[in-house]
Protein backbone atom coordinates (compact mmCIF):
# COMPACT_ATOMS: atom_id res chain seq x y z
CA UNK A 1 0.00 0.00 0.00
CA UNK A 2 1.25 3.30 -0.88
CA UNK A 3 2.32 5.79 1.73
CA UNK A 4 0.83 8.95 2.87
CA UNK A 5 0.23 11.69 0.03
CA UNK A 6 2.33 15.10 -0.05
CA UNK A 7 2.02 17.77 -1.96
CA UNK A 8 4.12 20.19 -3.41
CA UNK A 9 3.72 24.00 -5.39
CA UNK A 10 4.15 23.59 -8.94
CA UNK A 11 2.88 25.72 -11.89
CA UNK A 12 0.22 27.47 -9.34
CA UNK A 13 -1.06 24.03 -8.33
CA UNK A 14 -1.02 22.23 -4.94
CA UNK A 15 -0.02 18.69 -6.31
CA UNK A 16 -0.44 15.75 -4.34
CA UNK A 17 1.67 12.57 -5.04
CA UNK A 18 2.99 9.65 -3.34
CA UNK A 19 7.08 9.43 -3.18
CA UNK A 20 8.67 6.39 -2.47
CA UNK A 21 12.04 3.82 -2.76
CA UNK A 22 15.15 4.86 -3.54
CA UNK A 23 16.80 5.50 -6.29
CA UNK A 24 16.96 7.48 -10.34
CA UNK A 25 13.91 8.89 -10.37
CA UNK A 26 11.27 7.45 -11.66
CA UNK A 27 7.29 9.65 -12.68
CA UNK A 28 4.12 7.38 -13.17
CA UNK A 29 1.12 9.40 -14.53
CA UNK A 30 -2.62 8.07 -14.11
CA UNK A 31 -4.90 7.58 -16.92
CA UNK A 32 -7.95 10.04 -16.74
CA UNK A 33 -10.85 10.16 -13.77
CA UNK A 34 -8.52 8.30 -11.78
CA UNK A 35 -5.08 8.46 -9.66
CA UNK A 36 -2.27 7.75 -9.06
CA UNK A 37 -2.45 5.61 -6.27
CA UNK A 38 -5.40 3.57 -7.56
CA UNK A 39 -3.40 2.87 -11.69
CA UNK A 40 -0.70 1.77 -10.06
CA UNK A 41 -1.22 0.26 -7.11
CA UNK A 42 0.18 -3.44 -8.73
CA UNK A 43 3.55 -1.59 -9.48
CA UNK A 44 4.88 0.75 -6.59
CA UNK A 45 5.61 -2.71 -4.46
CA UNK A 46 8.41 -3.79 -7.83
CA UNK A 47 9.09 -0.27 -8.89
CA UNK A 48 10.12 1.10 -5.38
CA UNK A 49 13.05 -1.06 -5.07
CA UNK A 50 14.91 0.31 -8.01
CA UNK A 51 13.49 3.72 -8.39
CA UNK A 52 12.06 6.76 -6.00
CA UNK A 53 8.62 6.58 -7.85
CA UNK A 54 6.31 9.75 -7.78
CA UNK A 55 3.12 9.12 -8.46
CA UNK A 56 1.16 12.64 -9.11
CA UNK A 57 -2.12 13.25 -9.19
CA UNK A 58 -3.29 15.45 -12.52
CA UNK A 59 -5.18 18.66 -12.06
CA UNK A 60 -8.80 17.79 -11.03
CA UNK A 61 -8.09 14.46 -9.71
CA UNK A 62 -8.12 13.00 -6.36
CA UNK A 63 -6.01 15.17 -4.11
CA UNK A 64 -4.87 17.86 -6.64
CA UNK A 65 -7.40 20.78 -6.52
CA UNK A 66 -8.36 22.57 -9.49
CA UNK A 67 -9.54 25.91 -10.41
CA UNK A 68 -12.30 25.44 -13.40
CA UNK A 69 -12.16 29.16 -14.17
CA UNK A 70 -8.18 28.53 -15.45
CA UNK A 71 -9.70 25.54 -17.77
CA UNK A 72 -8.11 21.98 -18.37
CA UNK A 73 -6.05 21.01 -21.32
CA UNK A 74 -3.53 18.54 -22.56
CA UNK A 75 -1.15 20.86 -22.80
CA UNK A 76 -1.86 22.28 -19.47
CA UNK A 77 -0.99 19.13 -18.01
CA UNK A 78 2.29 19.17 -19.79
CA UNK A 79 3.06 22.21 -18.02
CA UNK A 80 2.39 20.60 -14.58
CA UNK A 81 4.90 17.69 -14.96
CA UNK A 82 7.29 20.02 -16.17
CA UNK A 83 6.55 21.88 -12.92
CA UNK A 84 6.27 19.18 -10.60
CA UNK A 85 9.76 17.31 -11.59
CA UNK A 86 11.25 21.34 -11.65
CA UNK A 87 9.70 21.49 -7.78
CA UNK A 88 11.31 18.16 -6.69
CA UNK A 89 14.39 19.25 -8.49
CA UNK A 90 14.77 16.25 -11.12
CA UNK A 91 16.54 17.23 -13.84
CA UNK A 92 16.22 13.88 -15.73
CA UNK A 93 14.21 10.79 -14.78
CA UNK A 94 12.29 7.58 -15.93
CA UNK A 95 8.89 8.54 -16.92
CA UNK A 96 5.59 5.83 -17.34
CA UNK A 97 2.17 7.18 -18.82
CA UNK A 98 -1.39 5.50 -18.76
CA UNK A 99 -3.76 6.55 -21.46
CA UNK A 100 -4.01 10.16 -20.62
CA UNK A 101 -1.13 10.26 -18.54
CA UNK A 102 0.15 8.31 -21.60
CA UNK A 103 -0.82 10.94 -23.65
CA UNK A 104 1.15 13.51 -21.20
CA UNK A 105 3.95 11.48 -21.35
CA UNK A 106 4.03 11.49 -24.56
CA UNK A 107 3.91 15.40 -25.03
CA UNK A 108 6.55 16.25 -22.82
CA UNK A 109 8.74 13.70 -24.53
CA UNK A 110 8.58 15.88 -27.36
CA UNK A 111 8.58 19.27 -25.58
CA UNK A 112 11.65 18.03 -23.43
CA UNK A 113 13.26 14.88 -24.90
CA UNK A 114 16.96 15.57 -23.24
CA UNK A 115 14.78 15.02 -19.73
CA UNK A 116 14.02 11.28 -20.26
CA UNK A 117 16.25 8.41 -19.21
CA UNK A 118 13.51 6.24 -20.41
CA UNK A 119 9.98 6.07 -21.64
CA UNK A 120 6.84 3.79 -21.20
CA UNK A 121 3.74 4.24 -23.01
CA UNK A 122 0.62 2.11 -22.15
CA UNK A 123 -2.59 2.43 -24.35
CA UNK A 124 -1.30 6.07 -25.89
CA UNK A 125 -2.32 6.42 -29.51
CA UNK A 126 -1.02 9.67 -31.56
CA UNK A 127 -4.81 9.27 -34.17
CA UNK A 128 -8.03 10.75 -33.44
CA UNK A 129 -10.32 7.78 -34.10
CA UNK A 130 -11.41 5.59 -32.54
CA UNK A 131 -9.80 7.31 -28.87
CA UNK A 132 -12.20 10.20 -29.57
CA UNK A 133 -15.23 9.19 -30.18
CA UNK A 134 -15.33 6.22 -27.68
CA UNK A 135 -13.50 8.35 -24.59
CA UNK A 136 -16.19 10.97 -25.20
CA UNK A 137 -19.24 8.73 -24.68
CA UNK A 138 -17.64 6.68 -22.03
CA UNK A 139 -16.72 10.86 -20.27
CA UNK A 140 -20.23 12.02 -20.30
CA UNK A 141 -21.64 12.79 -16.93
CA UNK A 142 -25.19 12.52 -17.87
CA UNK A 143 -24.30 8.66 -19.69
CA UNK A 144 -22.21 7.95 -16.65
CA UNK A 145 -24.70 8.82 -13.58
CA UNK A 146 -27.63 6.55 -16.28
CA UNK A 147 -25.58 3.72 -16.73
CA UNK A 148 -23.17 3.31 -14.82
CA UNK A 149 -24.09 4.43 -11.26
CA UNK A 150 -21.42 2.52 -9.21
CA UNK A 151 -19.10 4.39 -11.70
CA UNK A 152 -20.64 7.50 -10.51
CA UNK A 153 -20.40 6.45 -6.89
CA UNK A 154 -16.98 5.77 -7.15
CA UNK A 155 -15.95 8.88 -9.03
CA UNK A 156 -17.79 11.10 -6.21
CA UNK A 157 -15.66 9.43 -3.84
CA UNK A 158 -12.18 9.42 -5.17
CA UNK A 159 -12.52 13.08 -5.93
CA UNK A 160 -14.20 13.88 -3.23
CA UNK A 161 -11.32 16.88 -2.01
CA UNK A 162 -12.71 18.93 -5.19
CA UNK A 163 -16.02 19.17 -4.00
CA UNK A 164 -19.64 17.67 -4.73
CA UNK A 165 -19.91 16.52 -8.03
CA UNK A 166 -16.89 18.24 -9.20
CA UNK A 167 -16.06 14.96 -11.08
CA UNK A 168 -18.90 16.06 -13.51
CA UNK A 169 -17.05 19.06 -14.37
CA UNK A 170 -13.84 16.99 -15.17
CA UNK A 171 -15.18 14.37 -16.92
CA UNK A 172 -17.22 17.02 -19.18
CA UNK A 173 -13.41 18.95 -19.40
CA UNK A 174 -11.66 15.90 -20.04
CA UNK A 175 -14.00 14.73 -23.26
CA UNK A 176 -14.03 18.20 -24.33
CA UNK A 177 -10.06 18.25 -24.91
CA UNK A 178 -9.82 14.92 -26.44
CA UNK A 179 -12.09 16.24 -28.93
CA UNK A 180 -10.05 19.52 -29.49
CA UNK A 181 -6.54 18.75 -28.92
CA UNK A 182 -4.21 18.37 -31.62
CA UNK A 183 -2.53 15.46 -32.46
CA UNK A 184 1.40 15.24 -32.63
CA UNK A 185 2.84 14.60 -35.96
CA UNK A 186 5.46 12.35 -37.69
CA UNK A 187 8.15 15.41 -37.19
CA UNK A 188 6.92 15.60 -33.42
CA UNK A 189 7.22 11.95 -32.63
CA UNK A 190 10.89 12.08 -34.27
CA UNK A 191 12.14 14.28 -31.66
CA UNK A 192 11.32 11.38 -28.80
CA UNK A 193 14.94 10.38 -28.09
CA UNK A 194 14.63 8.17 -25.13
CA UNK A 195 14.22 4.12 -25.45
CA UNK A 196 10.06 3.53 -25.24
CA UNK A 197 8.32 1.17 -24.56
CA UNK A 198 4.93 1.35 -26.21
CA UNK A 199 2.61 -1.19 -24.48
CA UNK A 200 -1.40 -2.24 -25.22
CA UNK A 201 -3.59 -4.55 -25.17
CA UNK A 202 -5.16 -6.41 -27.69
CA UNK A 203 -8.41 -6.09 -26.97
CA UNK A 204 -8.04 -2.33 -26.06
CA UNK A 205 -11.35 -0.53 -27.46
CA UNK A 206 -9.32 2.89 -27.29
CA UNK A 207 -6.12 2.25 -28.82
CA UNK A 208 -5.72 -0.50 -31.99
CA UNK A 209 -2.98 -2.37 -32.00
CA UNK A 210 -2.61 -1.49 -35.46
CA UNK A 211 -2.27 1.89 -34.42
CA UNK A 212 0.18 0.62 -31.22
CA UNK A 213 2.32 -0.73 -34.03
CA UNK A 214 2.33 2.85 -36.41
CA UNK A 215 3.32 4.84 -33.35
CA UNK A 216 6.07 2.28 -32.66
CA UNK A 217 7.38 2.62 -35.79
CA UNK A 218 7.20 6.40 -35.99
CA UNK A 219 9.72 6.57 -32.93
CA UNK A 220 13.41 6.57 -33.14
CA UNK A 221 13.75 4.16 -30.60
CA UNK A 222 10.89 2.34 -29.73
CA UNK A 223 9.89 -1.38 -28.51
CA UNK A 224 6.26 -3.12 -28.28
CA UNK A 225 4.30 -5.41 -25.87
CA UNK A 226 1.07 -6.55 -27.57
CA UNK A 227 -0.48 -8.04 -24.04
CA UNK A 228 -2.62 -10.54 -24.78
CA UNK A 229 -6.38 -11.59 -23.44
CA UNK A 230 -6.32 -7.70 -22.01
CA UNK A 231 -8.04 -4.53 -22.28
CA UNK A 232 -7.03 -0.64 -22.12
CA UNK A 233 -5.77 -1.43 -18.44
CA UNK A 234 -2.94 -3.48 -18.83
CA UNK A 235 -1.19 -2.65 -15.46
CA UNK A 236 -4.05 -3.23 -13.88
CA UNK A 237 -5.38 -6.50 -15.80
CA UNK A 238 -2.00 -8.06 -15.74
CA UNK A 239 0.15 -6.42 -13.58
CA UNK A 240 2.89 -9.30 -13.73
CA UNK A 241 3.68 -9.35 -17.16
CA UNK A 242 3.27 -5.93 -17.15
CA UNK A 243 6.00 -5.52 -14.19
CA UNK A 244 8.51 -8.06 -15.75
CA UNK A 245 8.11 -6.71 -19.41
CA UNK A 246 9.37 -3.42 -18.10
CA UNK A 247 12.30 -5.07 -16.15
CA UNK A 248 13.47 -6.35 -19.33
CA UNK A 249 13.11 -3.16 -20.67
CA UNK A 250 14.92 -1.02 -17.89
CA UNK A 251 17.44 -3.66 -17.79
CA UNK A 252 18.33 -3.92 -21.67
CA UNK A 253 18.19 -0.08 -21.55
CA UNK A 254 20.47 0.85 -18.70
CA UNK A 255 23.67 2.09 -20.60
CA UNK A 256 21.91 4.13 -22.43
CA UNK A 257 19.48 6.03 -19.61
CA UNK A 258 22.74 6.16 -17.88
CA UNK A 259 24.32 8.23 -20.59
CA UNK A 260 21.33 10.41 -21.32
CA UNK A 261 21.21 11.70 -17.95
CA UNK A 262 25.38 11.80 -17.85
CA UNK A 263 24.99 14.51 -21.31
CA UNK A 264 22.31 16.90 -19.14
CA UNK A 265 24.65 16.73 -16.83
CA UNK A 266 24.07 17.70 -13.08
CA UNK A 267 23.27 21.81 -13.08
CA UNK A 268 20.51 20.93 -11.15
CA UNK A 269 20.39 18.71 -7.70
CA UNK A 270 18.17 15.84 -7.24
CA UNK A 271 16.17 15.80 -4.91
CA UNK A 272 17.35 12.23 -3.34
CA UNK A 273 20.72 10.82 -4.35
CA UNK A 274 20.90 8.93 -7.76
CA UNK A 275 22.19 5.62 -6.17
CA UNK A 276 21.08 3.20 -8.81
CA UNK A 277 19.99 -0.15 -8.71
CA UNK A 278 20.31 -2.68 -11.53
CA UNK A 279 17.05 -5.01 -12.14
Amino acid sequence: MAGPPRTVEANGLAIAYVAEGAGTPLIMLHGATSSGREDWAAQLPAFRRHFRVHLPDARGHAGTAWDVARGWSAEMLVDDLAAFADALALATFHLVGFSMGGGTALRFAIRSPERLRTLVLVGVDVLAEPRTSVSRRLLDPERIERDDPAWAAALERRHAAQGPGAWRRLAAAIGRDIAEASVPTPRDLRRITAPTLVVVGDRDPFVPVSHAEALCRQLPDARLLVVPDCDHRVQVVRPGLFNEACAGFYRSTEGAARARAARVGRSRPTAHPPGERRW
